[in-house]
């Protein structure tokens, strides 16, 4: 089975997007991103929530950038801190985009 990891239905959180097992949607996510919380701290208050889920839920708003402009910096990366370059490797490749998901260098 192939896991959705982001979903939208209509009748489920307002047709919001929401992450794979868990009522938290993508918006609620990179707002938390956005305010400064790590992988770590947002995984340790949504244990329902998987490392790759949250991947995914990030790379669907960099390609989402008109639902979710507000959380996206003028170079195109997502505002607030992604994951390391140690928390994204074991996530495949189309995950690991610089900026999007994992933090860009400085």
């Amino acid at each position: 089975m192939t896991i959705k990891w982001v979903q939208a239905d209509p009748l489920v959180m307002n047709g919001e997007p929401f992450c794979y097992g868990s009522r938290l949607t993508v918006r609620q996510l990179l707002e938390m991103r956005r305010n400064g919380l790590t992988l770590v701290e947002i995984l340790t208050r949504h244990p329902e929530l998987r490392r790759v889920g949250v991947a995914h839920a990030y790379v669907f708003a960099a390609a989402h950038p008109e639902r979710y402009a507000e959380f996206i910096e003028p170079d195109g990366s997502l505002a607030g801190p992604g994951y390391s370059a140690d928390e994204a490797a074991g996530l495949p490749e189309h995950l690991r985009a610089p900026g999007v998901v994992v933090t860009a260098s400085a």
